[in-house]
């Protein structure tokens, strides 16, 4: 059970489909180029990266119902991700989106407003045992009072976590070594903030990294010792979108991991991210450290 790694957090089956053409307008037609069904959520995904970069995993979250159950255990059988903790559920069909990409966008549909207004909740109550033979570890913040306790167990025993998208006064964010704040959260929850001011929020309210991306754009960074930064994307050729950001979030638990400063935390995490867009499926093909480093060699 010890691994570098716990990630705590969604899992599920990813149906990608990726377009030879732009996303049509409605009532057009679209040309599907390739399509796969591997696994996918913002914990699948990283442990798939992480995997690759050498770190070993122990993953836990939601339930992994009938239909999704055959993709996890045949995909994760000959890495270094451990299981265990998961809830295999034969009376529940799992949890699958359906995304559909181009060179620019990707839209995903699914059932979570449903998943989540369901009167049963289907994801896992984090263990202590799991979290303290880690060294890092990874949270997502969906399952509520779930999602505090095991940031709870994670302070409680000295584990550094990295989270994704959660408020500036949230426990999550207040305890976490890095959180990782994306477009989404911004237009959910901050929609008129302005960036910096906002990262200024952030930082004043925790002694961790914030990171504010922005996709292929510039993006800012700081804690509240050093003050904002600024950092710029690596420029490539993109093939797809999907996975992009889960793949920034196991950078920053690589780094985090190894003892990384914040503008190598950066670096690290952004060039990882640019990998992943330059291929598709990720699952299949995920970001090797080789060609990380070679990513951030060729900018000078």
């Amino acid at each position: 059970m010890n691994s570098d790694v716990y990630l705590y957090g969604m899992i599920l089956a990813t149906n990608s489909f990726l377009l030879a053409g732009e996303y049509p307008k409605a009532d057009t037609y679209g040309e599907i180029k390739q399509k796969f069904r591997l696994p996918g959520g913002e914990t699948g995904s990283c442990a798939t990266v992480l995997n690759s970069l050498g770190a070993s995993v122990t993953m836990d979250g939601n339930h992994i119902g009938t239909n999704v159950k055959p993709v996890i255990e045949k995909f994760y059988q000959d890495k270094k991700v451990d299981l265990s903790p998961l809830t295999f559920d034969e009376a529940y069909e799992g949890l699958e989106d359906y995304v559909i990409i181009d060179q620019n966008t990707r839209t995903p549909f699914g059932s979570f407003n449903g998943y989540y207004s369901d009167s049963i909740k289907r994801w896992n109550t984090p263990k202590e045992e799991h979290i303290c033979q880690a060294k890092v570890a990874g949270i997502d913040p969906f399952f509520g009072e779930q999602t505090i306790l095991a940031a709870e167990l994670c302070k409680k025993n000295g584990i550094p976590y990295v989270t994704i998208d959660s408020p500036y006064d949230s426990y999550l964010h207040r305890n976490a070594a890095i959180n990782v704040v994306s477009n989404e959260l911004i237009r959910s929850t901050y929609p008129d903030c302005e960036r910096n001011e906002l990262l200024e929020q952030f930082m004043e309210q925790s002694e961790g990294l914030t990171i504010i991306t922005n996709g292929s754009k510039e993006f800012i960074y700081g804690r509240k010792s050093t003050g904002l930064k600024k950092f710029k994307p690596y420029s490539i050729q993109v093939v797809s979108t999907l996975g992009a950001g889960d793949t920034f979030k196991a950078g920053c638990v690589y780094a985090l991991l190894h003892g990384m400063s914040d503008d190598e935390t950066v670096q690290f995490a952004s060039a990882c991210s640019a990998v992943a867009c330059t291929r598709f499926p990720l699952p299949l093909n995920p970001p090797t450290l080789e060609e990380v480093q070679k990513m951030i060699q060729s900018r000078p």
